[in-house]
């Protein structure tokens, strides 16, 4: 054992007791990717270009209101951290000017985690690059030194920005990672990556470009984690690793003709230009580009528009003064230009593209470059300098890598980089049409990570019918992830660091109604595809502190967080409360688990108790006070518990032993876990569960084991009091299994009452049966006449193609049945 709180042995996190530690938890918070001072969410346009002035202060929340933020999370049952924290954040007023005041509040923060038992990872946060290219992460001053015009990117739809939006009101949902295909992130990413073989002449302070941004990037990240080592109490005991860089992105480096769209961007919504399209309107051309738009089956076609900046440019005028930030650019690299007509790939004097496979090859060795290519050289050359750079203050980080998003990670398997002991795979995974259409479909789902393998013959063949199968394929996808971890990467745990689901569904149904159910569905689903996958823990985003009905996260229209000032808190029981908190129920003798003396604490952290830190929720949840928080009052009339029974659920926390599987099903509100113990659990350190009490209230659940005694008891060993059950259990395979309270949400509608999950989930999800009506829609190239009905006779039944009247979609031709 190496004596820190948190270790791996044989590809599993380990406590010093050398007991299986599962990691379940929440990326703390959104709040983070905005500027405090001046507070600028995304829709607000005053200010937005003062980007050398904002400041973090105070991000992810005041101290003031840590205890209440983390003693809420501890009772969710989270033991883990994600700490959402963004570049701009340390080095926003200029290249090595470092915001000693948010670094000394963010330790002030972690040390306050530190009380309530976290572990904590530190995750350099990015989304498209920047706020200023429709984002967050980088500072604003990074795309100034890469030549580029912030300004204009609204003109020339090099970015679209929620801030510079013409109608912020109506920004489309989702809209804002099409900017990874528009000219500043994907120029951005290409430079960061690869400048010193696609962009040779852009040197800046006697160096290239990509060395200058990479350098600044990985010297800030390492000046924090400095700093935490400095204060002394919190490298390791509470910050256990760092992150590398949020969903890399590899611009355009790989494309092997920029004059198309890739087969593999299966994002395309409003405008969707070419690379070579984008670099065109970045010099000011007027272009006509294709629209497309996010339907239920993925992205279609819906016509065409014209991208005219009326001349204006991307990049820098040729006489901006840029002193102020103090670096020094080569003659060779001219204000004014595209640097990539600098680089010859195109001629603008005729608009000639001339080398359109320029990013598809070497420039040196012509080799070809592809995801893979980019994967095992430019990300990892990356990689190694950010995590030897970060070992240099915290010796013994753990060091999470995650590789562009969906991807496949990097092959090191048996090299150097593969054999640190100290590895975790972090990959990423979002149910993407729930998503992007922000609507929870229970009829079928689309096995994305399938298609992108190519593991079918048709796209039509991935996708999955009845919500079971739903369940299933989330869980299958998740498992094919980390297995590709543990076959690219080596034995190493798995993390799926990001997963979740939009709130803001039904056009805001359940803000309107209190109802939850889709949400409830959704979410359930999300968490039984990561707890049945086998994965080392999970972090899900998201938590924000000030998220509310109106305007989501405050950021892109996005509204992905657990706790809302709109909605309610679930209760901590389903029952009412009872004056006596001091018994446990068990096997055992009933013993007291708290005392007096933590009666003060437990009052200050309480929700339901009115606090400095928790006052604006209470002043303005609509059940309290007649005013509601947003504009529109329609959305605040019906608060919530913003499917928080599908969230607050059961997990192992420590295990006398290596589990072999855990399960909740929320309809039946069973909770399954089996492990395998190698010995007879010790007296002192039996495997420990987080038994949420309202699904499980201590005197109304029941409790099966295979061996041994148990104990339910609510204590507050890490500050905030919750419930736990112990398991004292025999050696070998060992099962659990323990029964709560069935409450109306449980069952969102039509959900089948006669079999949980659990046991649905070992059967088909479809089976064609003869005689039976199904509806069928098979969207086509043409539009056809109407949507019909046919009798399935046989599996081996042609029919012909038909598509809803006046439908003019560009649609692979693919084929779904609906039960009758």
């Amino acid at each position: 054992m190496t004596g820190f709180r948190l270790s791996i042995e044989n590809g599993k996190f380990h406590d010093v007791h050398g007991h299986e530690v599962t990691l379940r938890g929440i990326n703390v918070a959104g709040d983070s990717k905005q500027p405090s001072h001046p507070d600028l969410p995304s829709h607000i346009p005053d200010d937005f270009f003062k980007g050398d002035d904002v400041k973090f202060h105070g991000r992810p929340f005041p101290k003031e209101d840590a205890q209440l933020h983390f003693s809420r999370l501890k009772r969710f049952g989270y033991n883990t951290i994600r700490y959402v924290f963004t570049w701009e954040a340390i080095e926003a007023a200029g290249p090595g000017v470092y915001d000693e005041v948010w670094i000394q509040h963010t330790i002030d923060i972690l040390r306050i985690a530190k009380e309530y038992g976290f572990y904590i990872f530190m995750d350099p946060h990015q989304d498209v690059w920047s706020r200023f290219s429709g984002g967050s992460g980088a500072p604003m001053w990074t795309l100034y030194a890469a030549g580029l015009n912030p300004r204009a990117f609204n003109a020339t739809e090099a970015a679209i920005v929620h801030n510079t939006y013409s109608e912020p009101e109506n920004f489309p949902k989702m809209i804002w990672s099409t900017n990874y295909y528009r000219l500043a992130a994907a120029t951005m990413f290409t430079l960061f990556f690869a400048g010193r073989d696609y962009a040779p002449k852009c040197i800046i302070d006697g160096m290239n470009i990509q060395d200058y941004l990479q350098g600044h990037f990985v010297r800030a990240c390492a000046h924090l984690a400095k700093r935490i080592h400095e204060a002394g109490d919190i490298e390791n005991d509470v910050v256990f690793g760092w992150e590398s860089l949020n969903e890399p992105n590899k611009g355009m480096i790989g494309y092997d003709d920029i004059s198309v769209i890739p087969k593999e961007q299966a994002l395309k919504k409003g405008t969707c230009p070419t690379i070579w399209q984008t670099i065109l309107t970045g010099s000011g051309r007027a272009v006509e580009v294709d629209t497309w738009d996010m339907g239920g089956l993925g992205p279609y076609k819906v016509g065409r528009a014209l991208i005219d900046p009326h001349g204006e440019i991307a990049w820098l005028p040729a006489d901006y003064d840029e002193s102020r930030y103090g670096y020094k650019r080569d003659p060779g690299w001219k204000l004014g230009e595209c640097i990539w007509a600098q680089h010859g790939v195109w001629d603008p004097a005729t608009d000639t593209l001339l080398k359109k496979d320029y990013f598809g090859k070497h420039p040196s060795t012509g080799a070809t470059v592809n995801y893979e290519y980019f994967t095992n050289n430019y990300f990892m050359d990356f990689f190694r300098n950010f995590r030897d750079t970060i070992r240099t203050h915290h010796k013994n980080a753990i060091i999470l890598l995650q590789g562009p998003t969906l991807e496949l990670p990097p092959k090191i398997k048996g090299t150097p980089d593969g054999d640190d002991p100290l590895l975790v795979y972090a990959p990423h995974w979002y149910d993407g049409i729930t998503l992007m259409t922000k609507k929870w479909n229970r009829n079928w789902n689309v096995d994305v990570l399938g298609v992108l393998r190519g593991r079918y013959w048709h796209p039509g063949f991935a996708i999955k019918v009845g919500e079971t199968a739903i369940r299933n394929c989330f869980r299958d996808q998740h498992a094919a992830m980390r297995q590709e971890g543990l076959d690219y990467l080596g034995t190493h745990p798995c993390v799926m660091t990001e997963f979740g689901i939009p709130y803001d569904m039904d056009d805001k149904h359940a803000y309107k109604t209190g109802d939850y159910a889709s949400q409830s569905a959704a979410m359930d689903a999300n968490h039984f595809g990561v707890e049945t996958a086998g994965l080392e823990g999970y972090t899900l985003w998201l938590y924000m502190a000030n998220n509310e009905h109106e305007r989501g996260d405050l950021w892109n229209g996005e509204d992905l967080s657990i706790y809302s000032v709109d909605d309610k808190l679930l209760p901590v029981s389903a029952l009412p409360k009872t004056p006596d908190m001091n018994q446990s129920t068990s096997s055992l003798l009933k013993v007291p688990t708290t005392t007096s003396s933590t009666q003060n604490k437990e009052l200050a952290d309480d929700d339901n108790n009115v606090t400095p830190a928790n006052i604006k929720r209470t002043l303005t949840n609509p059940s309290i006070t007649s005013e509601p928080s947003a504009r529109q009052p329609e959305l605040t009339v019906s608060p919530g518990y913003r499917a928080a029974e599908a969230y607050v659920r059961p997990a192992p926390i420590t295990t006398a032993g290596r589990i072999k599987q855990y399960m909740f099903d929320l309809q039946r509100a069973n909770f399954h876990l089996t492990i395998h113990a190698p010995k007879v659990a010790d007296s002192e350190k039996p495997t420990v569960v987080f038994l949420p009490e309202y699904h499980y209230p201590k005197d109304s659940c029941n409790v099966e084991v295979s061996s041994g005694k148990w104990e339910i008891s609510s204590d507050e060993d890490e500050t905030a009091l919750i419930q736990k059950l112990r398991w004292w259990h025999g050696e070998g395979e060992q099962n659990l299994k323990v029964t709560g309270v069935v409450k109306k949400h449980n069952l969102g509608d039509g959900a089948a009452e006669d079999a949980g999950y659990y046991e649905q989930c070992t059967q088909m999800s479809l089976r064609a049966r003869l005689g039976r009506t199904w509806h069928w829609a098979f969207p086509f190239r043409q539009a056809l006449s109407t949507n019909r009905s046919i009798a399935l006779l046989d599996g081996k039944k042609t029919v012909a193609a038909t598509a809803p009247s006046g439908f003019s979609g560009d649609f692979t031709p693919t084929l779904i049945f609906f039960a009758v």
